[in-house]
Formats: C-alpha cells, sequence, structure tokens
C-alpha cells in the first residue's frame, strides 16, 4: 500500500481547537478531545487529519470537522450513523461506497451532504466515514442506488498510518 503523504503539520491554538471539537461533538453527539491536549493538524491531498496526542483522530473535510474510524473507536458517537447489513461490511472495509440496498438502519437527522459514519448491524463497530449521497427518509425509502461516497475506511492509508505510529 502506498503512504499517505502528510504535509504542512502544525499545532492548533485554543481558539481553533474549540471550534473543531464544537463542530465534532455537535454532529456525532459525543465528548471528544478538549482544549487541554494536544492536538496538531496537517494536509493530505484528500483532507486535513488531526493528530490528538500523537493518534490520528480526527479529520477535516472541507471544513467540516469529523472523527475518524479510531476516534470513533476512542469517543464513541451516537449520531449521524448508517447501519449496513453483514453482507456488505466486505466492500465497506475495503472502501467501497455504500448502496441503498446494503443499509438497514439510519439516523433520522441525516441530511445529503453531511458526513456519516457506517457501522454494522450485529457488533455496531465502526467501518468507514462518507458522505451522504441522499437524506435518511430517501435511503430508507429507495430500493437501489448509491447512498454514502466512501471517505476514510478500516484498513485504508490513515489507517495504516497510525498502526506505524
Amino acid at each position: 500500500m502506498a503512504e499517505l503523504r502528510v504535509r504542512r503539520r502544525h499545532r492548533l491554538r485554543q481558539k481553533e481547537l474549540r471550534s473543531i471539537v464544537s463542530g465534532i461533538d455537535s454532529a456525532l453527539g459525543t465528548k471528544s478531545f478538549d482544549d487541554t491536549d494536544v492536538v496538531d493538524r496537517a494536509e493530505t491531498p484528500a483532507y486535513d487529519i488531526l493528530y490528538v496526542e500523537g493518534k490520528f483522530l480526527g479529520m477535516v473535510v472541507g471544513e467540516t470537522p469529523f472523527l475518524t474510524v479510531r476516534g470513533i473507536l476512542r469517543y464513541g458517537a451516537t449520531k449521524r450513523f448508517v447501519t449496513v447489513d453483514m453482507g456488505a461490511v466486505k466492500f465497506v472495509a475495503n472502501g467501497a461506497d455504500v448502496m441503498v440496498p446494503g443499509i438497514v438502519d439510519v439516523e433520522a437527522s441525516v441530511v445529503e451532504g453531511d458526513l456519516v459514519w457506517v457501522r454494522d448491524e450485529r457488533n455496531m463497530r465502526p467501518l468507514a466515514v462518507g458522505r451522504a449521497l441522499v437524506s435518511a427518509p430517501e435511503m430508507a425509502g429507495k430500493s437501489k442506488g448509491k447512498a454514502i461516497s466512501s471517505i476514510h475506511h478500516v484498513g485504508d492509508k490513515l489507517w495504516a498510518l497510525d498502526e506505524d505510529v
């Protein structure tokens, strides 16, 4: 697997950190890192990543802060989830986009364009982070098509980068 090119790493100021943390916490219904943690931000070609105490636990996609899969595992999340059936797990964990037939549950507040996290139906463990292409009612009502575009998943370059640390 090719390495993820990380550049322009810098320490976040408390004001910037508070803004990012409040965005993550309100979107995911969790209490993530705070302004007492040492947090750095670095650029990658696709998104910015957040190092929290030396671990890659957050990301900023466009201007939207979100947790990585490891961040969701560490801090938990109660909002913006999409649950897929066990038949879809293998594909989602390998980076595939989420198709509507594989979805068994979706949190009602998800709207088109939101960053969401994908979990499996048996263990409720996070598999991926992606962007919703349709809203929650459309995901539940449609019978075919793509619902979520994958951005980060278990086993990708960002996941592997954290294993090397």
